[in-house]
């Protein structure tokens, strides 16, 4: 599924991947003060590799990591 996201965050810190979905969505409420589930698209990165993460309230979307 391809989106276009109405905006685009990056995570500036490294991110330890091992953590569940939950830990991002904590990340983006808590250190970069955005709502989760409104059509924003994510970025997170640790030393190698890069973690996008989108979420929308719309009906036929759902969580994506």
């Amino acid at each position: 599924m391809f989106v276009d996201p109405e905006r685009v965050y990056l995570h500036r810190d490294f991110v330890d991947f091992r953590k569940p979905i939950n830990g991002f969505s904590l990340i983006v409420e808590s250190e970069m003060n955005r709502a989760v589930m409104d059509g924003t698209l994510f970025v997170f990165c640790n030393k190698v590799k890069v973690c996008l993460l989108y979420t929308s309230d719309a009906a036929d979307d759902s969580l994506r990591v």
